[in-house]
C-alpha cells in the first residue's frame, strides 16, 4: 500500500538526502584524488587539488541544507551555527607547506588570498543579510521565539567575531581559522548527537545507542586530531607512515554521514519533519 505524504514531508526528505549526497560527493572526490594524485596530508588539503571544487561545493550544500531544515529546537540552533562554520571551512583553506611561505613553515599561499578575501566578504555579507531577513520574517509571521533570537544572535557573534579576528590579526586568522571552524563544526554535530542520545524525548529508544556512539566517536576523533597537531608543532612528522590528520578528519566525516543517515531514517515519516520531533 502506498503511504500518502505531503509536499512538505517530501521536501524535508529530499533535503536530508541532499546532505548525504553532498557528503558522498566530497568523499568520492577525495578518494579519486587519493588514487590519481597521491596521498593527501589531510582531508582539507583537497582544497588545493582537482577535488577542491567538490570539497567547497559539498560544504556549501551542507550549510544550505542545515538552514533549510525547519524547527525551533536546541538542536536546530546548533546546526544553524554549524552551517556558518561549514562555510568558513569552505572559504578559508587549511595551510600548506610550500616555498612561497617564506620564513613561515606553513601558510595559505599568497595566490589564494584574493579568493579568500572575496569569498569571505561575500559569505559574511549574505549570512548577515539572511539573519536579518529571518528575524524580520519571524516577527511578521508571528513565529519569533527566544530560540530564534538566541540562534540569530549566536550566528551574528560568530560572523562578526571571525571578521574582527581577520581584520585585527590576519596572519593568525589564516593560520588557525580553518582548524577552529572544523573543530567547532564537529563539536556541534557531536553535541546534537549527544542530545538525541541522552534526552529520551528527542529520539526513539532504538536510535539512542547509535547516537551515543556517534557523539563519543566524534569526541575521540577530535582528541586524536588535537594530539596530532600538538605533535606536529613539536616537530614530529604525522604524515608518515600514516597520514594521521587525514585519518582523523576522514573518521569525523564518516561519523557525520552516519549521524545524518540516522536522522534521515528516524524522521523519514514525520508528517512535519523537525529536529524536535
Amino acid at each position: 500500500m502506498r503511504i500518502r505524504t505531503t509536499s512538505t514531508q517530501r521536501t524535508y526528505r529530499y533535503v536530508r538526502l541532499t546532505i548525504l549526497a553532498a557528503t558522498l560527493l566530497l568523499a568520492v572526490a577525495v578518494t579519486v584524488e587519493e588514487i590519481v594524485g597521491g596521498s593527501l596530508p589531510s582531508l582539507s588539503a583537497a582544497y588545493y587539488t582537482p577535488a577542491g571544487p567538490m570539497f567547497v561545493a559539498g560544504l556549501f550544500v551542507v550549510a544550505a541544507a542545515f538552514v533549510a531544515l525547519s524547527g525551533h529546537s536546541v538542536e536546530q540552533g546548533l546546526l544553524d551555527v554549524a552551517a556558518v562554520l561549514a562555510l568558513v571551512i569552505a572559504v578559508v583553506p587549511t595551510t600548506v607547506e610550500a616555498d612561497v611561505c617564506g620564513e613561515a613553515v606553513r601558510c595559505v599561499p599568497p595566490a589564494v588570498l584574493p579568493a579568500v578575501f572575496n569569498n569571505g566578504v561575500s559569505v559574511a555579507s549574505v549570512v548577515l543579510v539572511g539573519v536579518a531577513a529571518g528575524v524580520v520574517l519571524s516577527i511578521v509571521q508571528g513565529t519569533m521565539s527566544r530560540g530564534v533570537a538566541v540562534t540569530a544572535a549566536a550566528v551574528v557573534v560568530v560572523v562578526v567575531g571571525l571578521g574582527a579576528w581577520a581584520l585585527a590579526a590576519r596572519d593568525a586568522f589564516l593560520l588557525f581559522a580553518h582548524n577552529v571552524a572544523a573543530v567547532g563544526f564537529f563539536l556541534l554535530i557531536g553535541a546534537v548527537a549527544a542530545i538525541a542520545a541522552w534526552r529520551p524525548q528527542r529520539a526513539p529508544e532504538r536510535f539512542r545507542p547509535a547516537y551515543a556512539a556517534v557523539a563519543v566517536g566524534i569526541l575521540i576523533a577530535l582528541v586524536g586530531l588535537a594530539a596530532t597537531l600538538v605533535l606536529a608543532v613539536g616537530g614530529v612528522d604525522v604524515t608518515r607512515p600514516v597520514p594521521w590528520v587525514f585519518v582523523g578528519e576522514a573518521a569525523a566525516l564518516v561519523l557525520f554521514a552516519v549521524f545524518w543517515l540516522l536522522q534521515t531514517v528516524e524522521l523519514w515519516n514525520e508528517p512535519d519533519p523537525r529536529l524536535l520531533a
